[in-house]
């Protein structure tokens, strides 16, 4: 049993000398409860309050109130606290706290707490809540001061001395502790400096378990010292933005005082005066007729009343923007020589005489009538045959400025006539904008893919485009933003299609249209050598004659095996790749000039995507002529004798169901006529025959290979081969006529490419005949049909 002294304190029995002073404050019960803290350690000296889930750790109050003594461990756990963390969660040294206060509110505890002096968790005897440990105690005792850790207590002030004008609340710490504690006790003033730093958990519980005080005030000192570094930082970080935001500040209030000044000696205006200047500045340069002139007017009356921060004046302001940009009256002068026009033309693209020829006879006679509006030419013809760039050349020989949209699926009509300004973000349409970007009245405007003009639910673009491009019309064209006429028949619209059949009918009968229907092979070798290669070395950054030549044979090369649609645009990728790599050999190499010769092209471009094919020939095999979306070409018909155990007719290689049309009514054709041709008698009452039209994967369609097919059975059927070199194409009726087709010029140049020396048309198709260049004619020797017997008779 423990004896008191005379000033009532208890004695330790084990004491060297047989007794040792007890502080009162000193006596803790070997065992407590404990509570775990989760974000960082508690020091001795502190007071905080600790918020707790009531469910999981009132039952721990509860008990601690039981024994009639009111401490508790405070232990912080490892990493982030579970619900209920694991013993082996909890670090072994915390804080031993006398509970102040205990206030529940809702599913919270809140519970005051002073920490009193450091313990060591010695054996767990419960681990669950309430969790108990017996504790090991390790009261801080005034002891006499060495000069070492005076030294380290006068750092450790000064060190907050120069943290609190960095940030305030240090200071407010400060108070606290000094209100609570006295400054000169060494071990205190290390835990308060501790727990005053934002240091990370594992640092303060470093502190926390280090026991020897010299140790422990060196820690303190190293983590003030880290603190103080990161406090002068955040005070330059927050220094310098303010000093950005006072001169910003200052700046606005410059600029104000600057703008009032200004506005009181009468030598500057306000931003709505400003604005109103520069839309009367527009004007003065522009003849507005006087519809729009009123309009105008009254929008500035109101733009004048209206406040700056209103949301009618940002709508009214945008208005005006649009009604003094469009160029009301401004026209360019065209230029007038029919000559400089056709070197232009002819500058720009080689072959296509017709067209431009075209082209000519319209421009000649806009000059000879003194205007050039009122006309709109649509240019039809296959992907890559120089459209669009006829059109930019077109413009160039009249001087015009030139604008290009695509209509290409356009669904929303506002795209043409704009939007009405009662909707937000409205705008004009692009034709509108188009006057407005071109700064003139009378550009050349191409809408290209006319043909591919869309519509649905929100309007259809192609009615809207009739108003536009009709020339009674568009003299009053008018947008829906701006709400006024505009007169569009100085424009000269120039659309592009690649087929008619998909424009509307009333569209189309408003339009000129001329057709650009390909180039031949010679045709090809001019083009690339003039405009596509100089073009590919230029963008390679290449001389033609002194880094890449291309041999002419190699051209021919690349046209045969890689270019063989109606237009140049795969040429001029095939030259583009060909460049490319040519620049790599050069790159890689040194050797100047890289010479690319017909053996060549294989190793550029890879193994050809066209082999020379030869004409097929034989019985049952008759060459027909095919139009395409990229031009003519030579289709192949094919007919055999299957067996002889009954009659019938297979058809095969994807035929579209007017092409099976047209082989069933040559098949009826020619078993009623059978006799008239040669024909075995009772041939077709036991003959299966087949008709296949290579190449299987490739959909075909369309009437024109009436006459092939026809020619086909009964090549079968009296096992007689055509005439060689020969191609045809024509519709056949059940009573042996033969109508027209289409697509003659695209047929004729496949067969050209083909070297085709016979060609069979309709006599009703001598007409266009007759239009076809020379150049395509030559070579070929054409034969007009009106009946089916002429055609056997050619052919057979």
């Amino acid at each position: 049993m423990m004896d008191l002294d005379q000033d009532g304190a208890l004695l330790d029995p084990d004491d060297s000398e047989g007794r040792q002073i007890i502080l009162p404050s000193e006596v803790m019960p070997g065992q407590i409860y404990v509570l775990p803290q989760t974000y960082r350690p508690f020091f001795p000296g502190q007071a905080i309050p600790l918020l707790m889930d009531a469910e999981i750790w009132m039952p721990t109050l509860k008990a601690i109130q039981a024994r009639k003594h009111d401490v508790v461990g405070l232990i912080a756990t490892r990493g982030e606290m579970k619900s209920l963390p694991e013993p082996s969660e909890m670090y072994d040294m915390g804080t031993v706290c006398r509970i102040h206060r205990i206030h529940k509110e809702g599913s919270q505890i809140q519970v005051l707490m002073e920490g009193l002096q450091r313990f060591r968790v010695r054996r767990w005897l419960h681990q669950k809540p309430p969790l108990a440990v017996e504790a090991e105690y390790f009261p801080e005792r005034p002891q006499a001061q060495s000069e070492a850790t005076k030294a380290y207590a006068v750092a450790i002030i000064n060190t907050i001395k120069e943290l609190i004008p960095l940030n305030p609340l240090y200071g407010e710490e400060l108070k606290v502790f000094l209100a609570r504690s006295n400054p000169n006790e060494a071990a205190l003033l290390a835990d308060f400096a501790a727990s005053l730093t934002s240091a990370s958990k594992a640092d303060l519980q470093e502190v926390l378990e280090t026991l020897p005080l010299q140790r422990r005030l060196e820690k303190v000192v190293e983590l003030l010292h880290r603190e103080l570094e990161i406090a002068k930082a955040q005070m330059e970080i927050r220094a310098h933005v303010e000093e950005e935001i006072q001169g910003h500040q200052r700046e606005v209030f410059l600029r104000q005082q600057l703008k009032f000044i200004q506005k009181e000696l009468g030598i500057s205006k306000d931003d709505k005066t400003a604005e109103l200047d520069e839309f009367r500045g527009r004007l003065e340069t522009l003849d507005v007729p006087e519809h729009a002139q009123k309009k105008i007017d009254e929008e500035m009356q109101k733009l004048s009343l209206l406040e700056l921060g209103s949301p009618e004046y940002g709508v009214t302001r945008n208005y005006l923007d649009w009604l003094t940009s469009v160029p009301w009256g401004r026209y360019s002068e065209d230029a007038k020589d029919l000559k400089t026009a056709a070197r232009v033309l002819d500058s720009h693209h080689e072959g296509l005489e017709d067209v431009k020829e075209r082209i000519l006879e319209f421009l000649a006679l806009g000059i000879m009538k003194g205007e050039l509006g009122g006309s709109i030419i649509c240019l039809v013809g296959p992907p890559g045959v120089g459209k669009t760039s006829l059109g930019r050349a077109v413009a160039e020989s009249l001087n015009r400025k030139f604008f290009r949209f695509s209509v290409g699926g356009m669904r929303d009509e506002a795209e043409i006539k704009g939007h009405r300004r009662t909707y937000i973000g409205a705008m004009p349409g692009k034709l509108i904008g188009a006057l407005k970007d071109t700064e003139v009245a009378n550009p050349v405007i191409m809408l290209d893919e006319v043909d591919k003009i869309g519509a649905s639910y929100q309007g259809d673009p192609a009615s809207a485009l009739l108003e536009v491009l009709d020339p009674e019309q568009n003299s009053d064209f008018h947008d829906h933003y701006l709400d006024l006429n505009f007169d569009l028949s100085k424009v000269l619209f120039i659309c592009t299609a690649n087929q008619l059949d998909t424009i509307p009918g009333p569209l189309l009968d408003r339009m000129e249209v001329i057709h650009l229907y390909g180039y031949l092979d010679k045709e090809k070798q001019a083009i690339s050598r003039k405009h596509l290669l100089p073009r590919q070395l230029a963008r390679a950054g290449l001389r033609q004659r002194g880094d890449l030549k291309v041999e002419p044979a190699a051209l021919r090369r690349i046209i045969e095996g890689y270019s063989r649609e109606a237009g140049v645009r795969r040429l001029d990728k095939a030259l583009a790749t060909i460049v490319r790599k040519g620049v790599v050999k050069i790159l890689t190499s040194g050797n100047r000039p890289v010479i690319v010769g017909a053996d060549d092209v294989a190793d550029y471009l890879g193994k050809p995507l066209y082999e020379q094919e030869a004409l097929e020939q034989g019985v049952g095999i008759v060459t027909g002529l095919a139009w395409t979306p990229l031009g003519g070409a030579t289709l192949p018909v094919e007919a055999t004798l299957v067996h002889r155990k009954q009659s019938g007719l297979r058809l095969t290689g994807q035929l579209g169901d007017v092409m099976q049309e047209s082989a069933n009514i040559a098949y009826s054709f020619v078993r009623s006529n059978a006799d008239r041709f040669g024909v075995p008698d009772g041939y077709f009452d036991d003959a299966f025959l087949h008709v296949h039209v290579p190449a299987g994967a490739t959909p075909k369609d369309g009437p024109s290979a009436g006459v092939t097919i026809a020619c086909a059975l009964i090549s079968t059927s009296i096992g007689a081969r055509p005439k060689a070199r020969t191609a045809m194409t024509g519709e056949l009726t059940l009573t042996g006529k033969v109508y027209p087709v289409g697509g003659i010029r695209e047929k004729l140049l496949a067969a050209k490419r083909q070297k085709i020396r016979h060609v069979i048309l309709p006599e009703a198709n001598r007409r266009d005949y007759e239009e076809v260049p020379d150049h395509i004619r030559k070579g070929l020797q054409v034969h007009f049909v009106s009946v089916f017997d002429e055609v056997a008779e050619l052919v057979f």
